[in-house]
Protein backbone atom coordinates (compact mmCIF):
# COMPACT_ATOMS: atom_id res chain seq x y z
CA UNK A 1 0.00 0.00 0.00
CA UNK A 2 2.86 2.45 0.85
CA UNK A 3 4.63 1.76 -3.01
CA UNK A 4 0.62 2.41 -4.29
CA UNK A 5 0.65 5.96 -2.29
CA UNK A 6 3.95 6.99 -3.09
CA UNK A 7 3.15 7.85 -6.61
CA UNK A 8 0.83 10.39 -5.65
CA UNK A 9 1.78 13.74 -4.50
CA UNK A 10 2.96 13.94 -0.57
CA UNK A 11 0.49 17.02 -0.04
CA UNK A 12 -2.48 15.40 -1.76
CA UNK A 13 -1.54 12.14 0.65
CA UNK A 14 -1.13 14.32 3.87
CA UNK A 15 -4.30 16.31 3.31
CA UNK A 16 -6.50 12.85 2.50
CA UNK A 17 -4.59 10.95 6.05
CA UNK A 18 -5.24 14.37 8.24
CA UNK A 19 -8.76 14.10 6.93
CA UNK A 20 -9.55 10.37 7.39
CA UNK A 21 -7.74 10.92 10.93
CA UNK A 22 -10.17 14.01 12.02
CA UNK A 23 -13.20 12.17 10.26
CA UNK A 24 -12.42 9.06 13.10
CA UNK A 25 -14.33 11.90 15.43
CA UNK A 26 -17.82 10.97 13.91
CA UNK A 27 -16.92 7.29 13.62
CA UNK A 28 -16.36 7.65 17.65
CA UNK A 29 -19.85 8.97 17.64
CA UNK A 30 -21.74 6.56 16.04
CA UNK A 31 -22.93 4.43 19.10
CA UNK A 32 -25.07 7.81 20.65
CA UNK A 33 -27.16 6.42 17.81
CA UNK A 34 -27.69 3.40 19.22
CA UNK A 35 -27.30 3.51 23.29
CA UNK A 36 -27.24 6.63 25.05
CA UNK A 37 -25.38 5.02 28.45
CA UNK A 38 -21.91 4.56 27.82
CA UNK A 39 -20.65 3.51 31.02
CA UNK A 40 -17.62 5.51 33.02
CA UNK A 41 -15.25 2.17 33.06
CA UNK A 42 -15.76 1.97 28.76
CA UNK A 43 -15.00 5.43 27.81
CA UNK A 44 -12.28 5.65 30.78
CA UNK A 45 -10.31 2.37 29.22
CA UNK A 46 -11.02 3.88 25.46
CA UNK A 47 -9.11 7.28 26.66
CA UNK A 48 -7.04 5.23 28.24
CA UNK A 49 -6.25 3.31 25.42
CA UNK A 50 -6.38 6.65 22.96
CA UNK A 51 -3.32 7.79 25.43
CA UNK A 52 -1.34 4.79 24.92
CA UNK A 53 -1.42 5.42 21.29
CA UNK A 54 -0.83 8.64 21.34
CA UNK A 55 2.47 8.12 23.43
CA UNK A 56 3.62 5.75 21.09
CA UNK A 57 3.00 7.34 18.22
CA UNK A 58 4.92 10.55 19.75
CA UNK A 59 7.89 8.46 20.31
CA UNK A 60 8.18 6.38 17.60
CA UNK A 61 6.95 8.41 14.91
CA UNK A 62 8.01 11.99 16.21
CA UNK A 63 10.52 11.89 18.20
CA UNK A 64 12.92 9.39 16.96
CA UNK A 65 12.53 9.91 13.50
CA UNK A 66 13.34 13.64 14.42
CA UNK A 67 16.46 12.77 16.10
CA UNK A 68 17.63 10.84 13.55
CA UNK A 69 17.13 13.75 10.81
CA UNK A 70 18.89 16.40 12.98
CA UNK A 71 21.85 13.68 14.02
CA UNK A 72 23.10 11.62 16.73
CA UNK A 73 24.80 12.80 19.83
CA UNK A 74 24.55 16.50 21.54
CA UNK A 75 22.66 17.92 18.30
CA UNK A 76 19.82 15.57 18.06
CA UNK A 77 19.35 15.71 21.86
CA UNK A 78 19.14 19.90 21.65
CA UNK A 79 16.73 19.75 18.75
CA UNK A 80 14.09 17.42 20.89
CA UNK A 81 14.55 18.92 23.95
CA UNK A 82 13.46 22.54 21.83
CA UNK A 83 10.94 21.33 19.94
CA UNK A 84 9.22 18.89 22.54
CA UNK A 85 9.12 22.23 25.34
CA UNK A 86 8.24 24.68 22.37
CA UNK A 87 5.56 22.19 21.21
CA UNK A 88 4.33 21.86 25.16
CA UNK A 89 4.57 25.79 25.85
CA UNK A 90 2.13 26.73 22.85
CA UNK A 91 -0.62 24.11 24.06
CA UNK A 92 -0.29 26.05 26.88
CA UNK A 93 -0.46 29.41 26.12
CA UNK A 94 -3.26 28.43 23.37
CA UNK A 95 -5.34 26.89 26.26
CA UNK A 96 -4.97 29.94 28.31
CA UNK A 97 -5.25 32.65 25.87
CA UNK A 98 -7.83 31.01 23.04
CA UNK A 99 -11.19 32.64 23.09
CA UNK A 100 -12.98 29.68 24.43
CA UNK A 101 -11.47 30.53 27.73
CA UNK A 102 -13.11 33.93 28.17
CA UNK A 103 -17.05 32.08 28.02
CA UNK A 104 -16.65 31.54 31.54
CA UNK A 105 -17.24 35.29 32.15
CA UNK A 106 -20.59 34.97 30.60
CA UNK A 107 -21.53 32.82 33.70
CA UNK A 108 -23.19 34.32 36.47
CA UNK A 109 -21.72 34.39 39.81
CA UNK A 110 -18.64 33.45 38.38
CA UNK A 111 -20.29 29.80 38.10
CA UNK A 112 -20.35 27.42 35.37
CA UNK A 113 -23.13 26.17 34.12
CA UNK A 114 -23.20 22.44 32.73
CA UNK A 115 -23.93 23.50 28.76
CA UNK A 116 -21.13 26.22 29.06
CA UNK A 117 -18.95 23.11 30.51
CA UNK A 118 -19.97 21.18 27.55
CA UNK A 119 -19.02 23.40 25.21
CA UNK A 120 -15.72 24.87 26.69
CA UNK A 121 -14.93 20.81 26.40
CA UNK A 122 -15.65 20.85 22.55
CA UNK A 123 -13.95 23.79 21.97
CA UNK A 124 -11.02 22.32 23.99
CA UNK A 125 -10.93 19.44 21.16
CA UNK A 126 -11.43 20.88 18.55
CA UNK A 127 -8.52 23.34 19.39
CA UNK A 128 -6.79 20.24 20.29
CA UNK A 129 -7.01 18.82 17.12
CA UNK A 130 -5.40 21.19 15.35
CA UNK A 131 -1.85 20.55 16.16
CA UNK A 132 -3.08 16.73 15.75
CA UNK A 133 -3.82 17.56 12.14
CA UNK A 134 0.03 19.36 12.08
CA UNK A 135 1.70 16.42 13.59
CA UNK A 136 0.04 14.14 10.71
CA UNK A 137 1.33 16.67 7.71
CA UNK A 138 4.64 16.93 9.38
CA UNK A 139 4.94 13.16 9.25
CA UNK A 140 4.58 12.96 5.69
CA UNK A 141 6.42 16.10 5.07
CA UNK A 142 9.72 14.66 4.03
CA UNK A 143 8.18 12.26 1.95
CA UNK A 144 8.10 8.94 4.29
CA UNK A 145 5.00 7.32 3.58
CA UNK A 146 4.62 4.65 6.27
CA UNK A 147 5.71 7.59 8.69
CA UNK A 148 2.94 9.51 8.10
CA UNK A 149 0.44 6.94 8.01
CA UNK A 150 1.68 5.55 11.48
CA UNK A 151 0.93 9.09 12.87
CA UNK A 152 -2.12 9.27 11.03
CA UNK A 153 -3.47 5.68 12.41
CA UNK A 154 -2.90 6.91 15.81
CA UNK A 155 -4.58 10.35 15.47
CA UNK A 156 -7.49 8.32 13.92
CA UNK A 157 -7.53 5.96 17.07
CA UNK A 158 -7.04 8.70 19.32
CA UNK A 159 -10.04 10.84 17.67
CA UNK A 160 -12.67 7.68 17.89
CA UNK A 161 -12.95 8.23 22.07
CA UNK A 162 -12.72 11.32 21.73
CA UNK A 163 -15.68 12.07 19.38
CA UNK A 164 -17.74 9.78 21.51
CA UNK A 165 -17.41 11.77 24.84
CA UNK A 166 -17.69 14.58 22.81
CA UNK A 167 -21.31 12.94 21.46
CA UNK A 168 -22.17 12.04 25.03
CA UNK A 169 -21.50 15.30 26.56
CA UNK A 170 -24.00 16.64 24.30
CA UNK A 171 -26.20 13.87 24.86
CA UNK A 172 -26.64 14.79 28.40
CA UNK A 173 -27.49 18.43 27.39
CA UNK A 174 -30.84 17.09 25.39
CA UNK A 175 -28.92 17.71 22.14
CA UNK A 176 -30.73 15.25 19.63
CA UNK A 177 -28.10 12.04 18.61
CA UNK A 178 -27.87 14.29 15.31
CA UNK A 179 -26.93 17.39 16.50
CA UNK A 180 -24.88 15.62 18.86
CA UNK A 181 -22.96 13.24 15.81
CA UNK A 182 -22.65 16.48 13.60
CA UNK A 183 -20.71 18.26 16.45
CA UNK A 184 -17.95 15.68 16.96
CA UNK A 185 -17.87 14.61 13.53
CA UNK A 186 -16.83 18.99 13.09
CA UNK A 187 -15.11 19.11 15.93
CA UNK A 188 -12.33 16.88 14.06
CA UNK A 189 -12.44 18.89 10.51
CA UNK A 190 -9.82 21.38 11.35
CA UNK A 191 -7.10 18.29 11.25
CA UNK A 192 -6.51 18.71 7.22
CA UNK A 193 -5.94 22.19 7.80
CA UNK A 194 -3.78 21.38 10.28
CA UNK A 195 -2.32 18.56 8.40
CA UNK A 196 -1.96 20.69 4.94
CA UNK A 197 0.36 23.26 6.71
CA UNK A 198 2.55 20.80 8.28
CA UNK A 199 3.41 18.74 4.83
CA UNK A 200 3.56 22.13 2.93
CA UNK A 201 5.79 24.31 5.61
CA UNK A 202 8.10 20.98 5.80
CA UNK A 203 7.79 19.95 2.24
CA UNK A 204 9.27 23.58 1.03
CA UNK A 205 11.75 24.04 4.27
CA UNK A 206 13.31 20.36 4.90
CA UNK A 207 15.85 21.91 7.88
CA UNK A 208 13.06 22.56 10.20
CA UNK A 209 11.69 18.59 10.01
CA UNK A 210 13.48 17.71 13.22
CA UNK A 211 12.12 21.01 15.21
CA UNK A 212 8.88 20.11 13.44
CA UNK A 213 8.26 16.54 14.09
CA UNK A 214 9.46 17.36 18.11
CA UNK A 215 6.86 20.73 18.16
CA UNK A 216 4.02 18.07 17.46
CA UNK A 217 5.51 15.46 19.97
CA UNK A 218 5.45 17.92 22.66
CA UNK A 219 2.00 19.44 21.70
CA UNK A 220 0.96 16.01 21.85
CA UNK A 221 2.59 15.11 25.21
CA UNK A 222 0.85 17.99 26.35
CA UNK A 223 -2.61 17.02 25.32
CA UNK A 224 -1.94 13.57 26.73
CA UNK A 225 -0.67 15.07 30.27
CA UNK A 226 -3.18 17.14 30.35
CA UNK A 227 -6.45 16.31 29.57
CA UNK A 228 -6.70 12.69 28.33
CA UNK A 229 -5.06 11.05 31.24
CA UNK A 230 -6.45 13.53 33.69
CA UNK A 231 -10.19 12.65 32.58
CA UNK A 232 -9.66 8.59 33.11
CA UNK A 233 -8.38 9.26 36.46
CA UNK A 234 -12.13 10.88 38.07
CA UNK A 235 -14.33 7.91 38.52
CA UNK A 236 -12.56 5.13 39.71
CA UNK A 237 -11.59 2.99 36.95
CA UNK A 238 -7.83 3.95 36.70
CA UNK A 239 -7.13 -0.10 36.34
CA UNK A 240 -8.68 -0.03 33.29
CA UNK A 241 -7.56 2.93 31.64
CA UNK A 242 -4.35 1.77 32.70
CA UNK A 243 -4.40 -1.48 30.69
CA UNK A 244 -5.97 0.31 28.25
CA UNK A 245 -3.01 2.85 27.64
CA UNK A 246 -0.99 -0.44 27.98
CA UNK A 247 -2.22 -1.71 25.36
CA UNK A 248 -2.81 1.31 22.88
CA UNK A 249 0.97 1.62 23.25
CA UNK A 250 2.20 -1.98 22.21
CA UNK A 251 -0.60 -2.11 19.20
CA UNK A 252 0.48 1.01 17.96
CA UNK A 253 4.01 -0.11 18.38
CA UNK A 254 3.78 -3.23 16.57
CA UNK A 255 1.71 -1.06 14.06
CA UNK A 256 4.64 1.76 13.70
CA UNK A 257 7.40 -0.79 13.07
CA UNK A 258 5.06 -3.05 11.12
CA UNK A 259 4.92 0.38 8.46
CA UNK A 260 8.12 1.37 9.04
Amino acid sequence: MIDYLSQYSIIYIGLIASLAAGLCTGLGALPIFFTKDVSHKTLDTMLGFAAGVMLSATSFSLIVPAIEYAGEGIIGARVAVIGILAGGIFLDLMDQHAPHSHILKLSKNGEKNNLTRVWLFVIAITLHNFPEGLAVGVGFGNGDVGNGLAIAIAIGLQNIPEGLAVALALIREKYSATKAFLIALASGLVEPIGGVIGVGLVHVATPILPYALTFAAGAMLYVICDEIIPETQKHGYERYATYGLLIGFVLMMFLDISLG
